[in-house]
């Protein structure tokens, strides 16, 4: 899933498209304290949704008896369950929407999203934190999406500063230094906050690190991170740099809920889990399941730049018999999650927004896609599958979004929260 970089993107800009020590005498108590929260992490050195507008869809009916009982079905422990009491929630499936829709484009159809995801972007001058003194915009932000009845989540994107790919800047301290001290600041503002907030640690990222490390083993390329008191004993290598993001939530935000973003671009789900475990990716709160950064039928047409040099075909079909189909698609991570280990739920991201139609492409900002018709018309195949949210959103500058999907959003979510939604497991 590539994105164009977002490095200098200015504040409500659509974000389209980015042990070697382990003596800590001297160290300041808080840190004492995080080595040891740390520590215990990863050993030494190792690897409320209220309405919707619109008329309800006649498209789909509810499965019998899958609808207020799924909610109200036994609350026993399972981790979808569990985050969803973290997050404070209702417990049923949340339907979150993200970059490129305001809270002003919501109300004026009157969506109220479970979950409103914002892109953290950038390095140094221009990057998130100066938009807002001291990187208050954290704050002001989820001020906001909390006013209007939504768990903030923000998406760190910061690896993408340098440009889409280019990973020259995780072995270069002057930058890294910069790096962490914006987390850093992240985390205090999240925690400032004193609520649940998920955060989405840097898209694609993941799948770069992976295809440009030698032999595939992500231990094997040089990074800045030990400098950094909370991750002292951590290695200095990409794997760290994972393990240093988890270190600074559970220190610096205790209530933050992290997940990774896995990319399966160069090898199967369970062989791509392994490289996700060496960055502590099944000791975080959630797996990202990236849904697509793209419609269907901008891919299809591929006559924009961002659509361009992917091999199809790109749309699902809905009836789950012909090649791409939504099962495959669920298959793929439930089969990451298994490998992955830990039993972490999932969080469904960057799901497109495009309009289903049999009738192939499209034109900018109304090209075709089916997730939206398909996932919130069966939303009890996620909840089945330990999916405790669904987030919408368009990962391009051409994406369909709630303003020109000719209302389908509105229209899906009003009907799903009809029936008060469908329980997870």
């Amino acid at each position: 899933m590539k994105k164009e970089s977002e490095a200098g993107i200015a504040p409500g800009a659509r974000c389209a498209a980015d042990s070697r020590n382990n003596d800590i005498r001297g160290v300041a108590p808080r840190y004492v304290a995080a080595a040891l929260i740390s520590l215990a992490l990863f050993g030494c050195g190792g690897s409320s949704g209220d309405a919707a507008s619109g008329t309800s869809t006649k498209a789909a009916a509810v499965p019998s008896g899958a609808s207020q009982a799924a909610v109200n079905h036994d609350q026993t422990s399972n981790p979808a369950t569990a985050i969803l009491q973290k997050m404070g929630v209702v417990p049923r499936l949340q339907i979150g929407l993200g970059a490129g829709q305001s809270i002003d484009d919501m109300k004026a159809q009157g969506i109220r999203p479970d979950i409103i995801d914002t892109y953290l972007v950038g390095v140094g001058s221009g990057s998130w934190p100066y938009w807002n003194t001291d990187g208050a915009y954290i704050t002001y932000t989820a001020q906001n999406d909390r006013a209007n009845g939504a768990t903030p989540m923000f998406t760190l994107y910061q690896m993408a500063a340098k440009g889409d790919g280019n990973l020259s800047g995780i072995n270069d301290q002057t930058f890294m230094n910069a790096y962490w001290s914006q987390v850093r600041t992240m985390y205090d503002r999240i925690n400032g906050l004193n609520m649940p907030v998920l955060v989405n640690l840097e898209p694609d990222f993941w799948g770069y690190i992976y295809a440009q490390a030698p032999n595939h083993d992500v231990t094997q390329m040089p990074a800045v991170v030990n400098n950094q008191p909370e991750c002292s004993w951590m290695p200095n290598n990409a794997a760290g740099i994972g393990m240093c993001l988890v270190s600074m939530a559970r220190w610096h935000a205790p209530k933050a809920l992290i997940g990774f973003p896995p990319a399966f671009w160069n090898g199967p789900p369970d062989v791509i889990a392994k490289e996700m475990q060496a960055v502590g990716a099944d000791r975080a709160d959630f797996i990202v399941a990236q849904t697509s950064d793209r419609d269907a039928g901008c891919l299809e047409l591929a006559t924009i730049a961002e659509c361009m040099g992917r091999i199809g075909p790109f749309y699902r079909d809905e009836n789950n018999i012909n090649t791409p189909n939504f099962h495959q698609e669920q298959d793929q991570y439930t089969t990451y999650r298994a490998a992955l280990g830990n039993g972490l739920p999932m969080l469904w991201w960057q799901t497109p927004l495009g309009v289903a139609s049999d009738t192939p492409g499209g034109t900018p900002g109304h090209y075709r896609d089916d997730h939206a018709d398909y996932m919130l018309k069966y939303p009890w195949e996620y909840g089945g599958i330990s999916t405790f949210a669904i987030v919408f959103s368009g990962g391009g500058t051409y994406s369909t979004s709630i303003n020109t999907d000719g209302g389908q959003f509105a229209r899906l979510f009003s009907h799903y929260l009809s029936y008060g939604g469908v329980g997870v497991k």
